[in-house]
């Protein structure tokens, strides 16, 4: 499913604390972008314990429980992690992948919240969530009944407010200074072939990588190659190269805000490549990020920083004119303002035309 709108993590939490309570919601999302961190988190800030059902391991008794014969008649006995006397949130991950039979199992908890003459205590939650088809993911088709049944809503990742989770939960400076300058390599769409790929998630486990093998504190037993084998196991190989160019770095000796500043500048040295690589390549992405679509939404600052990156384009095309060429392509199929572009002809007009 692809819904015309998304929401980021704090944009989803205001939801849940506003839904939830009355009507059973389903999350969409990628693998790896936080989903079941959030219900967690969720749960936790009501004061509901939270009990989690992997859609994909489930069968139907796991749900409806075991018929008991009682006198004349019989009843199904829903399972213990299920059949609770206080209020929960219960949290159905992976809901999406399972089988059509357990999907029915679903129905009358999800939209009942009861399961045969078991009713869920008063005050109690329920949370779906699962992957989209072009994930990659194990997902088989939600029936229309059960989609008709709760609240949809579309979850991306969102770099500002995982960088102040990422901050609060003390992940590797490296990682957390990477995606400072990088916010649009947080995430990176699963690709059609078997290999790692950059999520948030991924990008908590090359933490926990580097912290493992106390990488940046001065690790004599450290070398670059198996700081290759922690990165490019664990992230997009795109990724995977940046940060590594950026790791040599690590002491923030050439900090892109610096150079926008005019406090640093470009580095010249051959032994500085990557470093420069990675530097143009941060460039052009807040060139995207933060140039408005029309000129005449320019405030002052922005205005210096418009004549800044002219400044620096400049510069980088002495150092190195392919850089600077990147720096200005559109072969990523983003573009900068054409306001912009037209100015970079103007004051650049043989970077411009070989771009």
């Amino acid at each position: 499913m692809n819904l015309p709108y998304s929401v980021n993590q704090n944009e989803l939490f205001d939801l849940l604390i506003n839904l939830a309570p009355s009507r059973p919601i389903f999350i969409w999302g990628s693998p790896g972008i936080g989903k079941s961190a959030l219900v967690e988190k969720f749960a936790e800030e009501v004061g509901l314990p939270c009990v989690s059902l992997l859609g994909s391991q489930l069968a139907p008794e796991d749900i409806i429980g075991i018929p008991q014969i009682r006198g004349n008649t019989s009843e199904f006995l829903p399972p213990k992690m299920i059949a609770r006397q206080e209020p929960y949130v219960l949290f159905l991950d992976e809901l999406n992948a399972c089988s059509q039979e357990v999907q029915k199992a679903f129905y009358s908890l999800i939209h009942e919240r009861r399961i045969g003459e078991y009713h869920l205590p008063k005050g109690s939650v329920v949370i779906g969530a699962g992957n989209r088809t072009q994930d990659g993911a194990i997902v088989k088709t939600m029936s229309s009944a059960l989609i008709n049944r709760m609240f949809h809503v579309q979850l991306v990742p969102d770099a500002k407010s995982w960088l102040a989770w990422a901050y609060e939960n003390n992940l590797h400076e490296w990682v957390l200074n990477y995606i400072t300058q990088r916010p649009d390599h947080l995430f990176s769409e699963p690709p059609k072939t078997e290999e790692p790929y950059s999520t948030p998630r991924s990008w908590h486990m090359l933490s926990d990588a580097l912290y493992q093998y106390h990488v940046g504190e001065e690790n004599e037993k450290f070398s670059q190659e198996l700081l290759r084998i922690l990165v490019y196991g664990t992230i997009s190989a795109k990724h995977a190269g940046m940060f590594i160019a950026f790791s040599k770095n690590a002491d923030n000796k050439y900090l892109l805000n610096d150079i926008i500043k005019g406090t640093q500048k470009w580095p010249e040295k051959p032994e500085d490549r990557d470093t420069l690589y990675f530097l143009a390549q941060s460039f052009r992405a807040r060139l995207l990020h933060d140039l408005p679509k029309k000129k005449n939404e320019l405030n002052r600052a922005m205005q210096y920083f418009t004549h800044r990156a002219k400044s620096l384009i400049k510069d980088l095309s002495r150092i190195n004119y392919e850089l600077a060429q990147m720096v200005v392509s559109d072969e990523d199929k983003e573009v900068l303002p054409n306001w912009f572009m037209v100015e970079i002809v103007r004051d650049l007009p043989r970077l411009a035309r070989s771009a």
